[in-house]
């Protein structure tokens, strides 16, 4: 087999994979987005996270994992559309915001 058809099956298996474990991730962060709203008594408009950064970073082992940061919308109140994040480490959850709620 030519280096090129070789090259280019390994690039074709990267992305595959690449994708395959967006997907992953993108479900963790909306469960992590939908625990939180529910915690917190909000409702977590369209169901679902939209991806903001994906970046290389170590976790606490030492190992090179993708940082990804997802943003979502949420309501408190059901009159509103409020702005929240998620930043995972791989598959683990490393960071949630939701703004406080105003009284």
């Amino acid at each position: 087999m030519p280096a090129f058809e070789i090259t280019a099956l390994l690039l074709v298996s990267a992305l595959v994979w690449f994708w395959l474990d967006s997907l992953n991730a993108r479900e963790a962060g909306i469960e992590a987005a939908r625990g939180a709203c529910s915690s917190e008594g909000a409702q977590l408009l369209d169901d679902t996270v939209a991806i903001r950064s994906t970046w290389l970073a170590r976790d606490q082992d030492g190992q090179m994992r993708i940082k990804r940061t997802y943003g979502f919308e949420y309501s408190d109140t059901g009159n509103n559309r409020r702005h929240g994040s998620v930043t995972l480490l791989g598959r683990s959850v490393i960071a949630l915001y939701i703004a406080p709620h105003l009284v």
